[in-house]
């Protein structure tokens, strides 16, 4: 059985927000690290920060706290996951999908590193799509 570090941590934050909790602690791998600064370079989250506990790390995440969210499908974060272990997502630079126009975020897993769409785009490189963020 292997273990989907990125499925993992969406669900996380997205049940952490579905909570309304302020703050999230999630495993620290070096995945989680990049896919988090991305997050909050794209102001999805509002800090992190990296925390030791009997010789193990963890990345916590204060969210970005809304208010007039009414009902229980009122949630700030919509996150996708695209390219899993059964089925992984290619895609060149020329045909990453625009998420919502721009508004949101496509973030990439390529030769470079992690990155978001946009910077794929502008270096001029593909890669595997891990998810979808708006």
């Amino acid at each position: 059985m292997s273990k989907d570090t990125i499925a993992n941590l969406l669900t996380y934050i997205r049940n952490a927000d579905m909570n309304k909790k302020r703050t999230v602690r999630i495993p620290y791998t070096n995945i989680n690290e990049n896919m988090v600064k991305i997050l909050l370079r794209e102001g999805f989250i509002e800090n992190t920060r990296k925390h030791q506990e009997s010789n193990k790390y963890f990345l916590v995440l204060t969210l970005r706290h809304r208010r007039n969210r009414k009902g229980p499908n009122r949630n700030v974060l919509n996150l996708k996951r695209i390219s899993r272990p059964g089925l992984r997502i290619y895609s060149n630079y020329q045909r990453i999908p625009r998420i919502l126009g721009g508004m949101g975020i496509a973030i990439l897993s390529t030769s470079r590193g992690i990155m978001t769409d946009r910077e794929a785009r502008l270096e001029g490189i593909g890669g595997e799509i891990s998810c979808y963020i708006w």
